[in-house]
């Protein structure tokens, strides 16, 4: 067989084996192990331990479990509850405010807690059911949740951000600021059709809402703003050059954790032991698919399928514009099966050198990547998203949250083509404060 014919296979293999329910890690194991197997026979084994280890012996992969950390700390909290409400008081006077609010709410914690399932939950628990008593309907209601949890892959700090970067060797100071500007791009496509939707459906915006004084407003400010600026000083000292990630990542842990034990005063054992727990499985989860990743790629690799791959989409005599379109439809089904991480660890790699040797920049790659992925989470089979907000409200049918969300898929799609006509928006503040990537 050909490098390219068994790379198909290997596809297929594996798209079959992660679609049995398997967890991804052992997953992408057993796959690589068999393939490794039988066509270099046993022998090819005695490398893999070290294959394995050397996928999570890196430094920065610290950052990870200490956002995580962060995360957990803040999901633990009601902090979630919080900046809803904060929001709720201040945009009380605004057309749709109850909707920005919302999603104003989702982009802030998910920046947080770097979690879309959690982002969801915080958010949904409370917006949902204040949408729908305000008149909102349920398609609205929970497709603006389901949307705005996504944001927490791309709003920096983002996870996914942080396993691109190790995964291809780029800055993630870098790329974390290079997702700002799309995460508020996206935030305002969201909020635009949401309150287009509410007016559209002769849904009351302003109407019925409760009116909050200046002091109302104020007092809620003090619970707020130090998560804010647990956001502002990690994207300060990344961008100038203050910090590692890992070191930032480890000193926001420390203050996210002060803080919930301060403000909300969860400082009981039971309750840290709560958050260290959460985090552990998460990371290990996380650590376990990296280290596989690294395994799959060692096997595509040796067996020549990555660099036959490219080879063969660099003679492909197409437009630089047709290359990418048909990337970002390989990315957008691939989305919908598999979870960001797996996704990004298992393509990145291979796409990124055919990306830069076309001329597009890699930061920039790494956030229509993520939109990609952002639609996966709002769209089934997989559709984590879509099932978190069922969970919260299993009155409404997933169907309807489903027809809810798609809209705002739809938003993520005119966000791609904006970035694919307007680089800049990615590239532009990066460069500003970073200078021109070498």
């Amino acid at each position: 067989m050909s490098p390219l014919e068994v790379g198909l296979l290997i596809g297929i293999v594996t798209i079959v084996v992660l679609g049995s329910g398997i967890p991804i890690a052992f997953g992408l194991g057993i796959v690589s192990i068999s393939f490794l197997v039988a066509f270099q026979g046993v022998d090819s084994l005695s490398t893999l331990g070290e294959t394995f280890f050397a996928g999570i012996a890196e430094f920065s992969l610290v950052s990870i479990p200490m956002f995580i950390v962060m995360g957990a700390a803040v999901a633990a909290s009601p902090a979630g509850k919080d900046l809803y409400e904060g929001l709720d008081r201040w945009l009380d006077r605004v057309p749709g405010g109850l909707v920005v609010s919302n999603l104003g709410a989702c982009s802030i914690f998910s920046a947080l807690s770097g979690s879309s399932p959690a982002t969801c939950a915080a958010i949904g628990k409370m917006g949902i059911p204040e949408m729908r008593q305000r008149g909102y309907p349920d398609k609205l209601a929970t497709g603006s949740i389901a949307a705005g949890g996504t944001l927490g892959i791309l709003i920096p700090p983002s996870i996914t951000m942080i396993v691109y970067g190790i995964s291809t060797e780029t800055s993630i100071g870098r790329l974390f600021i290079a997702g700002i500007l799309p995460g508020i791009m996206l935030t305002v496509l969201f909020i635009l059709w949401a309150v287009f939707d509410a007016w559209r459906g002769g849904y009351s915006l302003v109407g019925g809402g409760k009116r909050f004084s200046l002091r109302q407003k104020m007092e809620i400010l003090p619970r707020i703003l130090p998560f804010l600026a647990i956001i502002v000083g990690i994207l300060y000292v990344l961008y100038g050059g203050v910090a590692t990630p890992s070191e930032a990542a480890g000193v926001g842990a420390v203050l996210c954790i002060l803080l919930v034990a301060i403000i909300y005063k969860i400082w009981r054992p039971g309750h840290i032991w709560r958050i260290f727990r959460e985090s552990t499985r998460e990371s290990v989860m996380i650590m376990m698919i990296i280290a596989a990743s690294e395994l799959f790629s060692f096997t595509l690799s040796n067996l020549y399928v990555t660099q036959s791959m490219a080879e063969w989409i660099a003679t492909l005599e197409v437009n630089r514009w047709v290359l990418i379109a048909i990337i970002n439809a390989f990315l957008l089904v691939a989305g919908f099966f598999l979870p960001p991480v797996a996704v990004i660890l298992m393509t990145a790699p291979i796409l990124l050198p055919i990306i830069t040797q076309v001329g597009f920049d890699p930061y920039w790659f790494a956030v229509v990547l993520t939109i990609n992925m952002e639609i996966g989470l709002i769209t089934p089979p997989v559709g984590l998203n879509l099932y978190v907000i069922n969970g919260i409200v299993p009155d409404v049918k997933l169907q309807t949250v489903l027809w809810g969300a798609l809209p705002f898929a739809m938003c993520m799609v005119v966000g791609i083509v904006l970035l694919c006509i307007f680089p800049q928006i990615a590239t532009w503040l990066p460069e500003y404060l970073m200078g021109i990537a070498q």
